[in-house]
């Protein structure tokens, strides 16, 4: 899957290491010299998505002064990270689909094609077949996003993960800090395990 050029999407729960996943799959991959370019879709108001995706021109709006490379070119060759890929509105939802079928997208305000070499990589914590049948979401889009769907379990489905994942963040953490952590004691560690971890991954590190 990291050597192809296929669209990946990550699919879980807030906190599960969908980012993680992706920007393993990028420094898998034959782009990995080049951009890892991520982007928080719920982040960014959907009326300033689309200009932040693939630029603009001078004058597209007011305040643009001058003209603006969008995170599509700035990836260019390499990998771009679309997270909450199920909060992008409608119109954007068309532009994206057409960077997948076609390589190529206009900048707001322009009417020049921009030809653009990028593998696309994608993550939602919302149920997207979901969306599709309630109309908010394309499902052309959906199935050119869903060739390679990961699905990433919370940490209570995994819970004998936990010591391995407590042995890492002390060794990481530890080492930043200039300390010895050898050890966790055991209760401590069950009390870990006991813990249903509403957070996922991202509570644990914290």
């Amino acid at each position: 899957m990291a050597v192809t050029d296929s669209t990946v999407l990550i699919l879980g729960e807030t906190g599960t290491g969908k980012e993680m996943i992706a920007r393993a799959i990028h420094r898998r991959s034959k782009r990995s010299n080049r951009a890892f370019i991520r982007v928080n879709c719920a982040a960014i108001p959907p009326n300033l998505i689309a200009s932040e995706l693939f630029g603009h021109e001078k004058g597209a709006f007011t305040g643009a002064t001058q003209r603006r490379l969008g995170r599509f070119e700035l990836a260019d060759g390499g990998t771009i990270f679309l997270d909450e890929i199920g909060e992008l509105p409608g119109e954007t939802q068309s532009a994206l689909l057409r960077v997948l079928q076609e390589r190529e997208f206009e900048r707001v305000g322009g009417s020049q094609s921009v030809a653009v070499d990028v593998r696309v990589l994608s993550a939602t914590n919302r149920d997207l077949r979901a969306a599709v049948e309630a109309g908010t979401f394309r499902q052309d889009l959906f199935y050119r996003l869903n060739v390679f769907p990961i699905d990433m379990p919370s940490l209570r489905e995994r819970m004998d993960d936990i010591p391995l994942l407590v042995e890492y963040l002390i060794d990481h953490y530890s080492k930043k800090v200039g300390k010895k952590i050898r050890n966790i004691d055991k209760k401590t560690l069950q009390l870990f395990q006991d813990y249903n971890w509403p957070g996922n991954i991202r509570e644990l590190q914290m």
